[in-house]
């Protein structure tokens, strides 16, 4: 039977081998291997938290997200930057890519050299400091350095936070609690996903961009007090440097950095990296990391064989899913190019907020999501698996893009496309992802080997990296070719791959159920 701590007594003083005196270790841990129980307000309120800090930071990234494209795309005298559409595509893809690349870093960096707390400390302070430059800073310089604090910042927080909450859960052992707190914690995610582009959407359209931008950078303030007021109650483990880098690999480890950011400055100040061809080396970036991940772990002596041929099979399933969130994540380039070209936004004396059509994509797929995850209860067995889930994901955004491609070709001349229909495919392409996004992180925590778990997480989030890159790509394809045309092959393209997955959904099966029971 658990027993409540004695409130009236003091504080627990430490051994020096690291553990109290009532027989815990610092990480909270007791010496005979079993969890200690943390006081049940104490946990909810480290819950809380770090799930309100995550709320404001999705509030002020998605927030941005959601008007960045227009910003670039738009005229001067409606307060954008008039960039090229084919630059506009390739600075959002890259932006997005990096983003995700970027958590890979600072994962690493919150097990080997920095502990989870300052990691999300720093990342809140830099990502704090891009939504202000963006927000008083006009024009391409502005733009630049406050996405890259946007990348850098969002690279260390975003993985290091979770990483924190799972910490705040591991205080109470009863799985029951456990779950119901990473559920409200996606809740957050959720909320801060949708709240923050219609706000700043609202904003840019009655008032301007910068003052959206304001808008995330007042967001992203209030996620950085609300992490400075609970950092000091985080449980020890968060202050710990879980695998810490051997010091006399650290010059090296710095000598690589240095040599990367000089390499990138070379590139910048030669003219090889250029906004035009960003989604180009983000794109190969993400290739050469998943190549490097699926290489590590499939030659890996730790490896066993049904291991190996579980990641085998995972090859195709990570393809299909970078290529449908490249399909997905076109929203921010072709789509927003199309939208500003030829969507009619007015409803009577009224302009439609532009942020508020892309906002529809997510909103979709958190309304469906219940009725999915409920379906797939009720079917039990019965249910599809993994591949075919994917495939279905993959068909149902082809679909999606035939219906646009129907209702921009029915609608004649340069006439405008009529709003209800965009948010109707937008709502089709949105609710796919329930099929997909779900799925790979899903499969990639069952089929991982033993040695790598983490390792397979953060391959399936390579997936995000590698579409976001080439939506950059795809924009700028739709920029140099008519729309018919790319919206058939989009359209073909995504039907096609999916009945191809849905074709080799048994023999991909056998390979991901390899030594699984089931």
């Amino acid at each position: 039977m658990r027993t409540t701590p004695d409130r009236a007594a003091g504080p627990v003083a430490p051994r020096a081998d690291g553990t109290r005196t009532d027989g815990t270790q610092l990480n909270g841990t007791r010496t005979d291997g079993t969890q200690a129980d943390a006081p049940r307000g104490s946990f909810r309120q480290g819950l809380w938290s770090m799930a309100f800090t995550e709320l404001w930071e999705r509030y002020s990234f998605y927030g941005l997200q959601g008007i960045l494209s227009f910003y670039l795309l738009y005229e001067v005298a409606q307060g954008g930057l008039a960039l090229n559409p084919a630059v506009a595509s390739g600075i959002v893809g890259a932006y997005g890519g990096a983003v995700y690349l970027c958590q890979i870093l600072g994962a690493w960096l919150g097990d080997r050299l920095v502990s989870p707390r300052n990691m999300v400390l720093y990342g809140a302070v830099v990502i704090t400091a891009g939504h202000v430059v963006l927000a008083f800073a006009p024009g391409p310089a502005g733009l630049g350095a406050g996405l890259l604090c946007i990348v850098l910042g969002t690279g260390a927080l975003k993985t290091n936070i979770t990483s924190i909450v799972g910490f705040v859960l591991d205080q109470n052992p009863d799985e029951r609690y456990r779950d119901a707190g990473f559920s409200y914690f996606y809740m957050a995610i959720n909320i801060g996903a949708v709240a923050g582009p219609l706000t700043t959407g609202l904003a840019q359209n009655e008032l301007g961009f910068h003052f959206g931008f304001g808008l995330a950078a007042i967001g992203m303030c209030g996620a950085l007090v609300q992490y400075l007021v609970s950092m000091g109650k985080l449980p020890e483990r968060a202050r710990i440097v879980n695998n810490p880098l051997p010091a006399g690999r650290r010059p090296l480890v710095a000598c690589a950095a240095l040599g990367v950011i000089a390499l990138a400055g070379g590139a910048v100040v030669t003219g090889l990296l250029r906004a035009e061809n960003l989604s180009t080396v983000v794109t190969v970036a993400a290739l050469v990391a998943a190549a490097t991940y699926f290489l590590t772990m499939t030659t890996s002596a730790t490896v066993t064989g049904n291991e190996r041929r579980r990641i085998l099979g995972y090859l195709p399933l990570f393809l299909a899913s970078g290529v449908y969130f490249g399909f997905l994540f076109q929203k921010f380039t072709a789509i927003s190019i199309l939208i500003t070209e030829r969507i009619d936004l007015h409803i009577g004396g009224w302009t439609f907020p532009v942020a508020w059509i892309t906002t529809v994509s997510p909103l979709a797929a958190v309304l469906i999501t219940p009725l999915v995850a409920r379906m797939w209860n009720t079917l039990g067995e019965r249910q599809p698996g993994p591949v075919t889930k994917v495939a279905i994901g993959l068909i149902q955004i082809g679909c999606a893009y035939l219906f646009l491609l129907v209702i921009s070709e029915t609608t004649t001349g340069d006439a405008e496309i009529p709003l209800a229909l965009i948010l109707l495919f937008m709502m089709a392409a949105g609710s796919s992802e329930v099929f997909v996004g779900p799925i790979g992180l899903s499969l990639a925590t069952r089929i991982g080997p033993e040695k790598f778990r983490s390792q397979m997480v953060g391959l399936n989030f390579l997936t995000l990296a590698l579409g976001s890159s080439l939506a950059g790509l795809l924009g700028q394809l739709f920029t140099a070719i008519d729309s018919a045309s790319y919206l058939t092959v989009t359209a073909t393209c995504g039907i096609g791959l999916g009945l191809a997955l849905y074709a080799g959904r048994r023999s991909v099966g056998r390979l991901l159920g390899s030594g699984l029971t089931h």
